[in-house]
């Protein structure tokens, strides 16, 4: 087969049908991308690699466009006979929810704040209501009207003023998760002259009502390394640099304390944390460090009376324990023990009331909340009985309220508001999700928690969930899932939009693989660093043991991840192959070596306590390993589809981009391989709540277009 340089279309023809197994589709001829092959050599510790798609990462060069859109042209055409299949996918989706949906209020300084749709409106309208719940409604924002020029639009931050009066608010409309920050008059409705670029979004009001702290974002490699203090109505040239981290593999931020006393900036990386404070009365003060950092120790902070508790490693507490220090004294060297550390218990957070205290916990991997009170320092645990489940703290800003919201769902049970009187110990559910329809029904699903054994004979849990109907004799398709980095565990939760795949006879696993913390901090420990190959031996082995058990078959087993969980889905398609009838990788982080080593690439630097800092040829090595393109061989894969957006800051277009080229070079098959670009959107996808969901239209049309089971 001939290429020519200049060219980016094989000059051959495929024929569609002679690539598809198992589906009676019709025929459609079109050219297959093929990006031509510049060769450039990367050497590092006296190892060349080749890397014949290197220019693909310049957005700037027609030439890249051109290619990332016929693949996008290929990719429509060849699925073009399920376009009626995704519309209708997308209107059941979108049936199952409720247009007109709202928020529980919260109580916030006197007034009730929440969140609402309107029917055929993609965006939230964010209001608020004085004194009582059924007061007159304050729209704040209404997100339709300021989306409507914006092919993605994201308003993030708000920040009301202690007044009440004004809000600060940041705006992201290219999907770079740079946002602009702007400041609201909300008696008058007027937006200030105040513009400011290229921040986090969020940002903190001192007491005296106009100053206003915010976290700037390094223009290029997009981490958040500074904090400005602007006064209101002032230029933001004049805006003061109150903090600057010089440290690139850390990333700094700002937050008021739940007591309203303290204004904090953090600073943290992987595996160390550093914060320093000021009063909130006090703007033009010196923040003041709280306890110097100090490599592998990470803490958190709460305030509480006249006392700092802190979460924290220390000490070797890999599970975390809670210290405490008076406000005056707060250096490590002070702190003092308030809940030791425990071998199997994960403390994950820590939520302060007036009269109580509340310690969220996870113990084999199922989420725990103890409610305390402060004295007598008796507490007790709310009951859950599911095997599976989800519960978490939700909104609670009210210090002195003997109400705690938090938050409930299941595989199988939608999601529940409810609001626990920690005085009574009585529950109000203030709101279940609704699921429209009248299809839905939960006794008609099944879930369950299974173990697999890997290689190394450890246990590895996985969320499993079913129609009733479905059959676990091996014929039936199955969607593995997985995350598996950063210690982010992915909770057994209830999802609407799966219910298109479940009813149609797919059983939906979530693979709790180590590089999460599902079972603990070690649990992160060992699918990291130099250990990083677990997570995805881990997931092969899930895979085998579903396989095994006649939950499925390789010919209907398929594997999904998104972005570090795209890695995985690029290690298990080199290591694995065999196994899987098709995978989805979305946004996926696949060129780790080359990426790893270039400092200029966003968020480069703060990941080397995740992945290992290639400019060590121990660490090069093993990522060279695992690096997905790196990998690419001449083997059989199955079909494949990557996503990816053209202005997305944290895997960035090129990396899918050139690992579709590599497979195509050298795959031996005829199975299809797609990419798919969102020219307009970034890491997440479309914005609008609606938009999103043709995204995953598509993903789920894939799915069951390969398993033949298009509705007709």
């Amino acid at each position: 087969m001939k290429v020519i340089k200049k060219g980016i279309v094989l000059l051959v023809s495929i024929i569609f049908v002679a690539s598809c197994k198992n589906i009676n589709k019709p025929m459609a001829t079109i050219k297959t991308p093929v990006a031509k092959k510049v060769p450039k050599e990367l050497v590092k510790h006296n190892d060349v690699r080749v890397d014949d798609y290197y220019w693909l990462n310049n957005r700037e060069d027609k030439e890249v466009i051109t290619y990332l859109e016929e693949e996008n042209t290929y990719y429509n055409t060849l699925t073009a006979h399920t376009k009626e299949f995704q519309a209708s996918l997308f209107s059941e989706m979108k049936g199952r929810i409720k247009e007109d949906d709202s928020s529980v209020p919260y109580k916030l300084n006197g007034y009730w704040y929440g969140t609402r749709y309107e029917v055929g409106k993609e965006y939230p309208i964010y209001s608020r209501r004085k004194g009582e719940e059924s007061a007159q409604e304050e729209i704040i924002f209404n997100c339709n009207d300021i989306a409507k020029d914006h092919d993605y639009f994201n308003l993030s931050g708000i920040a009301i003023s202690p007044n009440n009066k004004l809000a600060a608010f940041g705006v992201d409309t290219v999907s770079r998760r740079e946002y602009t920050i702007r400041i609201k008059n909300l008696e008058t409705g007027e937006v200030y002259k105040d513009v400011i670029e290229k921040t986090t979004g969020s940002s903190v009001w001192a007491a005296d009502d106009k100053t206003l702290f915010y976290t700037k974002k390094d223009p290029v490699t997009l981490r958040s390394d500074k904090i400005y203090k602007h006064k209101l109505g002032t230029p933001t040239s004049e805006d003061v640099l109150v903090y600057h981290e010089q440290d690139e593999t850390f990333n700094t931020y700002i937050y008021k304390t739940k007591s309203k006393k303290y204004i904090v900036i953090g600073s943290s990386s992987t595996l160390t944390s550093e914060y320093r404070f000021i009063n909130t009365d006090e703007p033009d003060s010196d923040f003041k460090i709280f306890s110097p950092r100090e490599r592998g120790l990470e803490y958190s902070i709460a305030h509480y009376g006249d006392k700092f508790f802190i979460l924290t490693n220390k000490d070797q507490a890999y599970n975390f324990k809670l210290m405490t220090c008076n406000e005056s004294a707060t250096a490590a060297t002070n702190w003092k023990e308030f809940i030791p550390h425990r071998e199997n218990v994960l403390l994950e957070d820590l939520d302060i009331f007036k009269d109580y205290y509340v310690l969220s916990e996870r113990e084999n991997g199922l989420n725990k909340l103890k409610i305390v009170r402060w004295d007598t320092n008796k507490g007790y645990y709310l009951p859950f009985e599911s095997e599976t489940y989800t519960a978490y703290v939700g909104t609670n800003p009210d210090f002195n309220t003997s109400i705690l919201r938090y938050g409930y769902n299941s595989l199988t049970t939608p999601s529940s508001v409810i609001d626990f009187n920690m005085d009574t110990q009585t529950k109000e559910i203030k709101k279940e999700q609704e699921v429209l329809g009248g299809k839905f029904k939960k006794e008609n699903y099944r879930s369950q928690r299974v173990w697999a054994t890997a290689r190394d004979g450890v246990k590895i849990p996985m969320s499993v969930v079913y129609h009733k109907n479905t059959k676990l004799d091996g014929t039936s398709p199955l969607l593995q899932y997985a995350y598996g980095s950063y210690g982010y565990t992915i909770d057994p939760y209830f999802s609407t939009v799966r219910l298109s795949l479940l009813d149609r006879g797919f059983i939906y696993v979530i693979a709790h693989v180590r590089g999460g913390e599902y079972l603990g901090r070690k649990w992160y420990e060992d699918g990291k660093l130099l250990k990083k190959r677990n997570t995805f031996t881990d997931f092969i082995d899930c895979s085998k043991y579903l396989i095994d058990n006649k939950y499925t078959s390789s010919k209907h087993l398929y594997a999904s991840g998104g972005s570090a969980g795209g890695l995985l889905m690029g290690g298990i398609l080199n290591m694995a192959p065999e196994l899987y009838n098709g995978v989805i990788a979305s946004v996926p982080f696949v060129d780790v070596v080359t990426t790893m080593l270039d400092d200029s690439i966003p968020l480069t630097t703060g990941e080397y306590d995740e992945w290992g800092n290639p400019n060590d040829k121990e660490y090069y090595d093993y990522m060279k390993s695992y690096s997905p393109y790196d990998n690419v061989t001449a083997q059989q894969y199955p079909t494949i589809l990557v996503t990816t957006g053209l202005h997305d800051s944290q895997v960035q277009y090129w990396e899918p981009a050139k690992w579709v080229a590599k497979l195509r070079e050298l795959k031996t098959d005829s199975n299809l391989l797609f990419l798919d670009t969102n020219m307009d959107a970034g890491h997440g996808g479309a914005s609008g709540r609606f938009e999103a969901l043709k995204e995953v239209a598509k993903d789920y049309a894939f799915l069951i277009d390969l398993e033949g089971k298009i509705d007709k």
